[in-house]
C-alpha cells in the first residue's frame, strides 16, 4: 500500500470544509485511506500546525480542536509517528486546556521519564511531569 505524507493545508480543508472544492478532494483522499488504498502519514509537526491553525485562525475552542483531532486520528488508513505521545498530548490539551506544543512536550517527558527544563509554570499542572527551572550562577 502506498504511503503519503500529508501537509497541514490538506487536513485543515478536511476540518473546515473551506474552500469546498479542496475539502471535497481531501474527503476523497481520507476515504481512500479508510478503504486501504493509501496510508496517510500525519507527522506530529503537522498535527501541531493543524491545532494552531484551527484554534487561532478559525477560532475553534482548544478543547474542541483536541476532540476533533483525537477522533480523526483514530481513522483507518492513518499512520501517526509517536502515536502514544500525540494522543496523550491531545488528551492533555482537552483535559488541562494546554497548548499543543506544551502538551506534546509533557507527554514526551512522561513517556520517557524525563524532566522538563522550563520557566513555564503551566507544566506544573501535569502531575506526571517534573519541571526544572534553569538556574543562573
Amino acid at each position: 500500500m502506498p504511503r503519503q505524507l500529508v501537509d497541514t493545508n490538506v487536513l485543515v480543508r478536511f476540518f473546515t470544509g473551506d474552500p469546498p472544492e479542496m475539502a471535497d478532494k481531501t474527503r476523497k483522499l481520507v476515504a481512500d485511506a479508510d478503504q486501504g488504498d493509501v496510508t496517510l502519514v500525519v507527522l506530529p509537526l503537522i498535527i501541531a500546525e493543524i491545532f494552531f491553525t484551527l484554534e487561532s485562525y478559525y477560532t475553534i475552542n482548544r478543547r474542541d480542536v483536541a476532540e476533533k483531532l483525537l477522533a480523526f486520528l483514530q481513522c483507518r488508513g492513518l499512520e501517526i509517528p509517536e502515536r502514544d505521545q500525540v494522543f496523550d498530548a491531545l488528551k492533555r490539551c482537552r483535559d488541562k486546556n494546554a497548548h499543543f506544543a506544551d502538551a506534546y512536550l509533557a507527554a514526551t517527558a512522561a513517556y520517557h521519564h524525563y524532566p522538563v527544563a522550563s520557566f513555564d509554570r503551566d507544566f506544573d499542572k501535569f502531575n506526571d511531569v517534573q519541571r526544572i527551572e534553569p538556574r543562573g550562577k
